[in-house]
């Protein structure tokens, strides 16, 4: 549980909101002359300022403790070890701590998270250098951990423009402010480095590969990117690689000019694209844990059994029956995937948190259902395999959802573990809707 707030938090809290918002605004008189979407850039920051701010208070006083509170204690932890002993912090930090734990005592606090989790452990080492700057007060550090993360997420918006460029509207509520991004993704979570990483990737893949420009910045990005994401979230790369290859296959297609070299040429990029994706995620196999490719299948039928015990409280969810196959897998996929997406439903909600993001998934389903229907269903998957962004927007997202609705078992972690899919989703779903808006031919 966190400690009664310090004088830090009073103090420092609104003083950095103040300097952040007035270095965002000062960011956003130098650029928007020249770049138009700059208009939502202080406006993003200030909705993540208040996202990370929000995430503590209802830990703070709704649920005492959590995640979030955990990586602030035990990050305090391990920087109030460097004044009592600098040698012993530095090995800490660098080492293994699980064998170190009887160097702290009451004068440091004890970390909740000391080395048994290396996921969790890695944001501790990322949160450390951040609760100094922050004074150790939490609410400062949340704000500085929703700025630094913040430039994943607008990189990611600039890169939805580069396609879209007249929705800079539509991408700004997408990239920018989606309620279940800004609350489990701004503040002292795994989450918040998570979606900014996914943010950088998808910015400098796109800048490399799909725009050609070979800048050695691009290869930096992609490279820390996928770092963080190995390290903390391994999983994300079981959707997101295989996201890209496609992306760029496709994008290749669409480059083919002559019709009848097209049509031949298509299998065979798109095998060739499908191919090196499964064998780059076979290839980080050891780093995708229980999400490996081997053990997924396991994974999901433990937790689909697991799932029907009493202790969720009315919060967990149930896609069906199934066996550790793929053809058992196949017969659930639909429900997973429309679990990961649009659930929890009106009819899911058992508390305000959830009326909150059920009337998100709802607002989805229906947006979905009503392209759907204009586009007579044909139409739609026409367009989403027209447009490589769309189509990488949208397998992301399927991919996602599935490996999330199918080894998920309650909304309280679905509601937090499938926020990467959702820029993208939310994205592709806008960018359909402006195709159709523009009733672009469907031959």
């Amino acid at each position: 549980m966190l400690e009664d707030l310090s004088i830090f938090d009073i103090l420092l809290t609104p003083l950095f909101a103040l300097v952040a918002i007035s270095y965002a605004h000062w960011i956003t008189l130098k650029n928007i002359h020249k770049n138009p979407e700059y208009f939502y850039f202080t406006k993003g920051l200030i909705a993540r300022l208040f996202g990370a701010v929000v995430l503590g208070l209802v830990y703070y006083f709704y649920y005492g403790a959590g995640d979030t509170t955990n990586y602030f204690e035990s990050a305090s932890a391990f920087a109030n070890l460097i004044y009592k002993s600098p040698s012993d912090f530095w090995t800490a930090l660098f080492g293994n701590p699980k064998g170190l734990l009887f160097l702290f005592d009451d004068s440091t606090g004890y970390p909740v998270y000391n080395g048994r989790d290396s996921s969790a452990y890695f944001v501790v080492r990322l949160l450390i250098p951040i609760i100094m700057l922050g004074c150790h007060s939490y609410f400062a550090s949340a704000i500085l951990v929703a700025c630094i993360t913040y430039g994943g997420i607008w990189k990611l918006y600039q890169t939805f423009l580069q396609e879209f460029p007249n929705l800079k509207m539509e991408m700004a509520i997408a990239a920018l402010f989606v309620p279940s991004c800004l609350f489990w993704g701004s503040g002292l979570m795994k989450d918040s480095f998570t979606l900014s990483a996914v943010g950088w990737f998808t910015y400098a893949f796109y800048y490399f590969f799909i725009k050609r420009e070979r800048k050695i910045s691009y290869i930096l990005f992609l490279i820390i990117a996928s770092f963080i994401i190995l390290a903390i979230k391994p999983y994300i790369f079981f959707a997101l690689l295989p996201g890209v290859i496609l992306w760029l296959s496709n994008n290749y297609v669409k480059k083919i000019k002559n019709p009848f070299l097209r049509f031949i040429s298509t299998p065979l990029i798109i095998a060739t694209g499908a191919l090196l994706g499964y064998m780059a995620l076979d290839a980080i196999g050891d780093n995708l844990g229980q999400y490996k490719i081997d053990n997924i299948l396991e994974k999901a039928v433990v937790t689909q059994q697991d799932m029907k015990a009493d202790h969720y409280g009315g919060k967990a969810f149930d896609i069906g029956n199934f066996d550790a196959s793929i053809s058992g897998i196949l017969t659930v996929a639909p429900m997973a995937v429309f679990s990961g997406i649009y659930r929890p439903t009106l009819f899911d909600v058992r508390n305000v948190g959830m009326l909150i993001s059920a009337i998100e998934s709802t607002y989805l389903l229906l947006l979905t259902v009503f392209l759907l229907y204009k586009l007579k269903v044909l139409g739609f998957f026409f367009l989403i395999r027209k447009n490589p962004m769309i189509l990488f927007c949208m397998l992301f997202s399927l991919f996602f959802a599935f490996s999330v609705g199918l080894t998920v078992a309650n909304f309280g972690s679905l509601v937090r573990l499938r926020i990467p899919e959702l820029p993208f989703f939310v994205g592709g779903i806008f960018m359909l809707k402006h195709l159709y808006d523009k009733r672009v031919p469907y031959k």
